[in-house]
């Protein structure tokens, strides 16, 4: 079974994914988080640095897309195929209210026939291979049903299926009931993303669900970045990891203040790694100081006890 690394905007972008495959092998594929083609067909400075030649990167990358307008997604796609991309992702999964309220990412899912309008064109006139990540629906998971109909019609390479409706967001449990139906019933090859914190509970879906192709994880991933390797997260290498992290924004952003704003979202997540960070945890989002970073970060790594249970029921 293949394990894939979720894309999060704000997080994973180039410069995490080239670090995590060097501290952390294990994973293989990573998702770039999404790219939004729009009518001028063409690559932002931003966009042309996230999207360099596939085999200039060292590890195998998957650019997912996000729109709803079949030129601008074919566009993109071969743009992709262009840089040696074998594959790109299309993103019907997102749940944010800017996104869908455009008819975007989960906003497709409300419409089911215009979704298969928008596949059958797509599929139609490109080569590279397809990829889905999808949610059971927007509003509830008796959507799923005819949602999968039409992907059903598709010769797509893999479905990742985020067990949550749009409008769950990522609160509450993950709906198994209606995955075992899509792993039942589904054409292609089905991933299972959602709530994975830990080897023991990816082994407890492979277990449950023998079929799957690959398990796809995020927040639990930048929690435990070395999950997957060997011998777990060591501290040692967690800490030269975001050492590293933090010398190549330092260089990216031109500074200090967006670097350690970059680094903040990521300690969201990677305090859940820590017991009695709630006083350091404070001062973390408060410091606008890169000497007070690099000591409260320290502090953490060489002093906090390491939790068991990493990530909470968000």
């Amino acid at each position: 079974m293949n394990h894939y690394f979720a894309p999060l905007e704000g997080i994973t972008d180039r410069v995490y994914r080239k670090l995590h495959h060097r501290f952390f092998p294990g994973i293989d594929q990573y998702y770039t988080p999404f790219f939004s083609p729009t009518v001028h067909h063409s690559l932002t400075p931003k966009e042309t640095k996230e999207l360099p030649p596939a085999e200039s990167l060292g590890y195998r990358a998957v650019p997912q897309l996000l729109t709803k307008v079949p030129e601008d997604f074919l566009w993109m796609a071969g743009k992709c195929h262009e840089l040696g991309y074998k594959e790109v992702n299309l993103n019907v999964g997102c749940p944010s209210g800017t996104v869908t309220a455009k008819g975007k990412g989960a906003g497709m899912l409300a419409d089911p026939e215009s979704l298969d309008r928008f596949l059958n064109e797509v599929f139609a006139q490109t080569s590279i291979d397809i990829s889905v990540k999808t949610r059971l629906g927007f509003a509830n998971a008796d959507e799923f049903p005819a949602i999968l109909e039409v992907f059903n019609h598709y010769p797509i390479k893999h479905l990742t299926v985020h067990p949550r409706v749009r409008n769950a967001f990522y609160k509450g449990n993950v709906n198994l009931d209606t995955f075992a139906y899509a792993v039942k019933y589904s054409r292609a090859p089905v991933c299972f993303n959602g709530n994975l914190n830990s080897r023991k509970e990816i082994r407890t879906i492979s277990q449950q669900f023998p079929k799957l192709v690959a398990v796809m994880l995020g927040r639990g991933l930048i929690a435990d970045p070395g999950m997957l390797t060997p011998n777990g997260t060591d501290i040692g290498t967690l800490e030269a990891f975001y050492d590293a992290l933090l010398e190549e924004y330092l260089i990216a952003f031109g500074g200090a203040r967006n670097a350690m704003f970059r680094l903040k979202e990521h300690w969201r997540y990677l305090l859940c790694k820590f017991e009695n960070t709630e006083k350091l945890a404070k001062q973390l989002r408060k410091t606008t100081d890169l000497t007070a970073y690099k000591a409260i970060t320290r502090e953490i790594f060489n002093n906090c006890p390491i939790r068991q249970n990493l990530m909470p029921d968000w």
